[in-house]
């Protein structure tokens, strides 16, 4: 974390628990997933401020899984997270699941039935939902309230002896079932599930609520400083509740907004739903927020954490424009991507005075940006090349700097060329660029002395690789596709994805996995994991500048 920047509200706190000797000046923090379904930019939020105080304090961070509900939660998922986390910069000192505390917090439930403060209730869901009230109406005890200590405490071992099936009783605390906090209205612990863990097997057929689970789990670990995001604040006050009636360490939750990004849902359900329906290819799908979908995209760990630090930490709600993020990117890929040629849109030029079947090798610099420009590589050159559609127009209006008849240009790495003719087919299409090079032009050697204001890429039609390029944009079309009305899904950009056929230089046959690299003149790309030897794939990780933005002001 920047040194130079303000404190954030909690750093505030930490430094002041420090500062009063509490927790003998311990910091450990905890990342508490469930494993349900892909970490996204959210998550990545949180894991840099768990894992960020942890290193600026000389502390510790668990991961620990909430993996309390078996029907939704999966290996696959814990194996992606680890991955995410570790992506992102971090390592964690312990790795945690609920289920390794399921003993104990059986016992602690047992313990606060023995106190009085616990009961077993035969209701069902819909019967619990309208005794529970409303905000404004208190709630109603039912007869289930008023069973024995002992009674309980048989009913519930038998709960967990599967004596009784899925739904047919809960376990719920005795609070108060007139309190203005609903989450104190005798909250359910535990529920029935005959379904199988993905750790203890077929062990349970009980699982604790999350409720119940979470600042327990907390506590166990003694955690000094549990974050959470702003709607857990009304569940505060039962955490400390179990807390108290239990005497364990009094582990404390603090509360911060989630992100909310432009352009992009965060709910993990929506996420799933988008996934299952196949309006994705996967939770990695580069358009998606998740951790790994950016990755695929080719964001990199140290652009997800500068937006982290930039966005901070607040106590209240905001939407955080998606375009910071994609600045992030943009300033981390230039100074670290390698330039390379891509038509994307490809016109035949010939160069008619250069000789037929004679290959030049050109060089040219991997980043220009950098120190000593990270070394280079070699560029084919010859007769033949493949430049942009839109660097050729018949008539040219004026202050257009690429070619036109008459105009000149210069070649990136090569030379300058001067358009004399073109060739157009039977439907008045454009199919050929005629042009003559100034041979005393050559890139570093340059004693033409002619100037020109125009530099266009190209790539050596002999030479050049076939490649497919996913051009990726805004998943949905609104700002704010959760505030529309109606299905989120009727949001979706259909033009989130453009799939083309490219021509790009011999190097990017030999393209580096996770490496980013500018298409000069077109954005930032990286190769695709589906990318083979036969057939070269490359996504667009953001455009060059920010033309979304235009886009939006001319709508």
């Amino acid at each position: 974390m920047s040194e130079e920047r303000a404190l954030n509200f909690i750093e505030e706190i930490v430094e002041d628990d420090l500062s009063s000797g509490k927790h003998n000046g311990r910091v450990h923090t905890r990342f508490p997933p469930e494993p349900n379904g892909y970490l996204h930019i959210g998550h990545a939020k949180s894991i840099c401020l768990n894992f960020g105080l942890a290193q600026r304090y000389n502390g510790k961070t668990n991961l620990r899984f909430d993996d309390t509900n078996p029907v939704t939660e999966d290996t696959e998922y814990v194996e992606s997270i680890k991955e995410d986390v570790r992506w992102l910069g971090f390592e964690w000192a312990n790795e945690l699941y609920a289920s390794d505390y399921f003993d104990i917090l059986y016992a602690f439930a047992l313990n606060l039935i023995k106190q009085g403060m616990a009961y077993v209730d035969d209701s069902t869901p819909e019967e619990i939902a309208a005794q529970k009230g409303t905000p404004t109406e208190p709630g109603i005890a039912n007869d289930y309230r008023n069973r024995s200590i002992e009674e309980n405490v048989q009913l519930f071992e038998e709960m967990k002896a599967g004596k009784y099936p899925d739904g047919a009783k809960v376990l719920r605390a005795k609070i108060d079932m007139a309190s203005p906090n609903m989450h104190m209205r005798d909250p359910i612990m535990y529920r029935i599930k005959h379904a199988h863990h993905h750790r203890t097997g077929n062990k349970w057929c009980i699982y604790p609520m999350y409720d119940f689970a979470h600042g327990q789990s907390d506590a166990i670990e003694e955690i000094t400083h549990s974050i959470c995001t702003l709607e857990f604040i009304p569940h505060r006050p039962l955490y400390e509740w179990f807390i108290d009636k239990l005497e364990i360490f009094p582990s404390r939750q603090y509360e911060m907004a989630r992100l909310n990004l432009t352009y992009t849902v965060m709910s993990k359900r929506k996420l799933l739903q988008l996934v299952n329906e196949g309006h994705v290819e996967d939770w990695d799908d580069p358009r998606m927020p998740t951790i790994s979908g950016l990755r695929r995209r080719g964001y990199t760990p140290a652009s997800v954490r500068e937006f982290c630090e930039r966005i901070g930490v607040a106590k209240r709600e905001n939407l955080i424009d998606v375009g910071l993020l994609e600045f992030c990117i943009r300033e981390d890929l230039n100074k670290t991507a390698w330039r390379r040629m891509a038509v994307l849109d490809p016109i035949k030029l010939i160069v008619t005075n250069y000789p037929e079947g004679q290959t030049e090798i050109l060089h040219g610099e991997n980043n220009p940006e950098a120190e000593g420009g990270e070394g280079g590589r070699d560029i084919p050159f010859s007769r033949e090349i493949y430049i942009e559609r839109e660097d050729f127009m018949e008539v040219p209006p004026k202050k257009f700097f690429r070619l036109g008849v008459g105009l000149m240009v210069r070649l990136k790495h090569a030379y300058i060329v001067k358009c004399e003719d073109f060739v157009k087919d039977a439907d008045g299409n454009i199919t050929e660029v005629h042009c003559t090079y100034i041979p005393e032009s050559k890139s570093g050697q340059d004693t033409s002395g002619i100037n020109v204001k125009g530099t266009i890429h190209w790539v050596s039609v002999p030479d050049a690789k076939t490649a497919e390029v996913r051009l990726y944009d805004r998943l949905f079309k609104s700002e704010n596709p959760s505030a529309e009305e109606g299905d989120f899904k009727d949001d979706l950009n259909p033009n989130s994805l453009q799939v083309i056929t490219a021509f790009v230089e011999p190097d990017l046959a030999t393209a580096l996995p996770g490496k980013g690299y500018q298409f000069i003149r077109k954005g930032y790309f990286t190769l695709d994991r589906l990318s083979t030897d036969s057939k070269l794939v490359f996504n667009r990780t953001v455009t060059l500048k920010d033309a979304w933005a235009k886009e939006v002001k001319k709508g």
